[in-house]
């Protein structure tokens, strides 16, 4: 069977909860034509580039899936009755890629560069006042 990778975007003043039964009821509609969901992700509430139908940000879902055509042409279908569905997209794909998706990979390095620390491409800080002492003390400075 052909695999695909899926990303729907849903309204965002919906709640966590209501996006994952979304997930479940388009899984069992996978499921029930013949396929299976290997792996969803939920990437969270995002902001969108531009706004989307009065929304400027979107819950943003992530579905592997190995299923015929007909069962994505069916979820597709019921995503554009779907008022809560902004925008989906399907990829057709080789393989499926292990570990988490890129999102995801994105969202845990950001994480990790919260405490920044010091930068170091600039030297030790000086106060304002040591700065106009050091450029007074220069020759061609202020006399």
């Amino acid at each position: 069977m052909p695999l695909y990778e899926h990303v729907y975007l849903a309204r965002q003043d919906l709640s966590a909860q209501q996006v994952e039964e979304l997930t479940t009821q388009l899984s069992g509609v996978i499921a029930q034509m013949g396929g299976k969901v290997g792996k969803s992700e939920y990437w969270g509430l995002k902001s969108l580039s531009y706004r989307i139908r009065k929304n400027r940000k979107a819950h943003m879902t992530l579905l592997n899936v190995e299923a015929p055509a007909a069962a994505l042409n069916e979820i597709e279908r019921q995503e554009r009755l779907n008022e809560d569905v902004l925008r989906y997209i399907t990829i057709r794909v080789d393989e499926h890629e292990e570990g988490p998706s890129a999102m995801m990979r994105k969202a845990e390095r950001d994480d990790r560069r919260g405490e920044r620390g010091e930068r170091r491409d600039r030297g030790e800080r000086r106060e304002r006042g040591e700065e106009e002492e050091s450029t007074a003390s220069r020759p061609g400075g202020e006399e």
